[in-house]
């Protein structure tokens, strides 16, 4: 059996802050990412709603601490990494406004350059 995979391509800035995480927490994630570039959904995956379809978001918990990636499937012929955090919020499992305005920001800026 042939796996046909698709390429991970990353917006600069959120490669930065996925460099920064624990290593532990980089490992399970391009686990995770390996699996969407070969057309699967991993079990960690969930849309973000109001960014359109194709916008998901990997969450994963590590000594304490919540980390997510943000990823669209529907830009390109790549899997592009939009953002990668560390969630701080407190309040409730919902990713904070600034983060998802940032992700809008990121998400018109890469469709802009692949037109």
């Amino acid at each position: 059996m042939i796996r046909t995979s698709r390429s991970i391509a990353w917006i600069a800035a959120a490669r930065r802050d996925f460099e920064d995480f624990p290593e532990e927490a980089r490992t399970a994630f391009l686990r995770a990412l390996t699996v969407v570039a070969e057309g699967r959904t991993p079990d960690t995956a969930k849309p973000l709603k109001g960014l359109g379809s194709g916008v998901l978001e990997l969450a994963l918990r590590h000594r304490g601490d919540a980390f997510r990636v943000v990823y669209a499937v529907q830009l390109g012929n790549d899997v592009w990494v939009i953002h990668a955090f560390q969630k701080k919020s407190k309040t409730g499992i919902r990713t904070p406004k600034a983060e998802i305005d940032l992700i809008r920001q990121r998400l018109r800026r890469a469709r802009e350059m692949l037109r």
